[in-house]
């Protein structure tokens, strides 16, 4: 970092005011004539628009005839997750792993009979002296419960100088930890993680995708499909999930992305436009006609070039997925966050807040279902 001295001209004179060029690879901190350390800047992105005043601090200069919205804008953000998953609170923060077992059953048929459709029965007689059992076997999948953590801390000078512009730095700290704690959840239901080998909701590795079938125009594309093409993608993947559980459990709940979302919410059944296709599945998905209950439709930005071959994020192979919102299915455990008592180091107030995330718990595979490309 340099400081030169700028020509500033002011009525009656002139005077010389310093300015500083700072850069993210400074080697070091200078250390100014009133013994502070100079920081790192910050660019120009964060400066207010009239290009003078840094807004680090919230002190703005403000003209005389300019009148200053006091309202707080924060960042624009979106969490879902608590929609879609049920969480497992049987965990603490003192645990460092979550687990749940599966169990498979067998049992052989009995006076000789085989095991296929229609026999395998335990049948006895009357002269039995042999009777058959049943097996059991018991696995149990582990999943690490991983600290998450952050401080917050502000010095008395921020307090007082926050309590007499009327923004509340603590206040706003205090958000912006909120916040990151409800993105970081989000992003652990959906995702999981890179770096903790972690996979989420939407791209399970133990569950196979499947390629969206072509419609009639050649594409597999929604916004290239009529209503019933549509309604028969959804009652196949439904169709499919149901199978793969043995028709034990139908799906409950359909994610797609925003914009096929947006398309199917305002695109009509036929000319006389008094049905959205979104009505119209939800009225004939194979969920409502047996009775079962009502298909949930929500968008999903997770599944935006979420498909096998795409970019999570960017338009191009897009992720459908079906599957059944129960906590005996699929589950999130996580611990309540906490914090520790406001420690006080010099002129610093500080607290750290923490807690436990865990990984998505897939009880059943069988009972989601991922569909790439519509």
């Amino acid at each position: 970092m340099k400081m030169e001295k700028v020509p500033e001209q002011i009525s009656g004179g002139s005077r010389m005011r310093f300015t500083d060029h700072m850069t993210f690879d400074s080697p070091s901190r200078t250390i100014d004539a009133k013994g502070n350390a100079a920081g790192v800047g910050l660019g120009g992105s964060f400066k207010t628009y009239d290009g003078r005043t840094v807004d680090s601090t919230g002190a703005f200069l403000v003209g005389e005839l300019e009148r200053l919205d006091m309202t707080l804008h924060e960042p624009l953000v979106d969490v879902s997750w608590s929609r879609d998953i049920d969480l497992r609170e049987d965990v603490t923060i003192a645990d460092e792993v979550s687990s749940f077992t599966n169990s498979t059953f067998a049992s052989q048929g009995g006076l000789g009979a085989g095991n296929s459709i229609g026999n395998g029965k335990a049948w006895i007689g009357k002269a039995t002296d042999q009777v058959t059992g049943v097996g059991v076997d018991i696995s149990k999948t582990p999943h690490p419960l991983i600290p998450w953590g952050v401080e917050l801390k502000y010095t008395i000078l921020e307090l007082e100088s926050a309590a007499k512009l009327g923004r509340p730095v603590d206040q706003q700290k205090f958000e912006a930890m909120q916040l990151k704690h409800q993105m970081d959840i989000d992003e652990m239901v959906y995702i999981g993680d890179t770096s903790q080998g972690q996979t989420g909701l939407t791209n399970d590795s133990t569950v196979v995708p499947t390629n969206v079938v072509a419609g009639a125009s050649g594409s597999a594309l929604w916004s290239k499909k009529t209503a019933d093409e549509i309604l028969a993608d959804v009652n196949s993947w439904l169709t499919t999930v149901w199978a793969n559980s043995a028709w034990a459990v139908m799906p409950t709940t359909l994610l797609i992305p925003p914009a096929q979302f947006g398309y199917i919410s305002t695109a009509k059944v036929s000319l006389a436009g008094n049905e959205s296709i979104l009505s119209y599945i939800q009225r004939n998905s194979i969920l409502t006609t047996t009775g079962k209950g009502k298909l949930d439709i929500f968008p999903l930005k997770w599944l935006i070039g979420g498909g096998v071959g795409g970019t999570l994020g960017t338009v191009g192979v897009d992720r459908a997925m079906v599957y059944t919102k129960d906590k005996k299915r699929v589950r999130y455990p996580m611990t309540l966050l906490q914090r520790t008592p406001i420690q006080f180091d010099s002129i610093y107030h500080k607290t750290t807040y923490f807690c436990r995330l865990g990984c998505i718990e897939v009880v059943y595979t069988a009972c989601i279902g991922y569909f790439d490309g519509l």
